[in-house]
């Protein structure tokens, strides 16, 4: 993590920055990369840097009590600069990418009323270019009845058989949810479904009240592995298997889609005597693998909308860099 003192030496020439910025050219920095690549403490820093605000855009980060497991900004961090978007409900709350949409909007735009800079931070690439691009998402409440019985079938034939439906029904929409991922693929057909139209077509674009500047952290893959590794074995010296204990313990259970966040199942199989501690933390740690696989399909080093810094050196200066030419209308998307 970067210290006060490096936010500190970097803060003349932020300001001078600053007192040249047009308040049009104001709207947000988004941080984005795999997950274990080092955004939390990069946004932490600029945030000190540049007077900015926090805005989660990690799905999991929502949920209270699940704090380790989805490595949230700790207590002292959060209490540096402020932070929004956590723990907005308990892990059997009803959320949605609309609910989100709704909030990180109304969250920016306050920010930004206050004359800051909000710092839109996280991996869930669905959160970020929702917000970052304006997506239109389908206001279809859950049918209870129906995701029943899509889980029932699932657990009868397995998931492909949803995905071949959707497959059939709606081809760009299957084109970008991971058929790994049955409660997307649910939900898919569940709009599609409710308003007799596609998914994808529902999904229409309006450009959002602001502009931004996106940079991308990134990890050759041997690096990253190794620091997720780390960081999981981190997780569970700080007590992750008791978090899910006291989760498990008030009676949230496996079927919850918080408790679909990566590693949280392994752990539970763990403490259900299913598989031991050992196993459990291998199996977390290729989970979070496979999830940071998937993550590249949101974020590619190739996307023209994401400017790429190196995770392996001291991404600060050049990230400095890049805001600076920004917020004075150099630059951003």
């Amino acid at each position: 993590r970067h210290t006060g003192g490096q936010a500190r030496r970097a803060r003349p020439a932020v300001e001078v920055a600053l007192h040249h910025v047009k308040p049009s050219l104001r709207g947000v920095v988004a941080i984005v990369g795999h997950t274990g690549v080092g955004k939390s403490a990069l946004a932490l820093h600029l945030a000190r840097a540049f007077g900015g605000e926090i805005v989660n855009a990690d799905s999991r980060q929502v949920y209270r009590g699940m704090d380790i497991g989805t490595a949230k900004p700790s207590p002292r961090e959060r209490a540096l600069v402020p932070h929004h978007l956590f723990d907005l409900v308990d892990p059997d709350g009803e959320f949605s990418l609309a609910l989100y949409q709704e909030r990180a909007n109304a969250a920016i735009q306050d920010i930004l009323s206050r004359g800051k800079l909000p710092l839109l931070v996280g991996g869930s690439g669905l959160y970020v270019w929702a917000v970052l691009e304006g997506v239109r998402v389908p206001r279809v409440p859950p049918d209870a009845a129906f995701r029943r019985a899509m889980q029932e079938r699932v657990e009868r034939d397995g998931p492909q058989g949803l995905y071949a439906e959707l497959e059939a029904i709606d081809p760009e929409a299957a084109r970008r949810i991971d058929s790994r991922n049955v409660r997307r693929v649910v939900r898919a057909l569940e709009v599609c479904r409710a308003t007799g139209a596609r998914f994808s077509d529902l999904q229409r674009k309006e450009p959002p009240p602001f502009e931004s500047l996106v940079i991308g952290l990134a990890l050759e893959r041997a690096e990253l592995y190794r620091r997720i590794d780390a960081r999981v074995d981190a997780m569970v010296a700080q007590g992750w298997v008791e978090e899910v204990r006291a989760l498990l313990e008030r009676g949230y259970g496996l079927d919850l889609p918080s408790m679909s966040a990566v590693g949280y199942r392994e752990i539970a199989l763990h403490l259900r005597g299913d598989i031991t501690l050992d196993e459990a933390v291998a199996r977390a740690k290729a989970s979070v693998h496979g999830f940071a696989r998937h993550q590249g399909a949101w974020f590619r080093r190739s996307d023209p909308r994401i400017r790429w810094l190196d995770a392996a050196g001291d991404s600060c200066v050049p990230a400095e860099a890049l805001v600076r030419e920004w917020l004075a209308g150099g630059g951003g998307s």
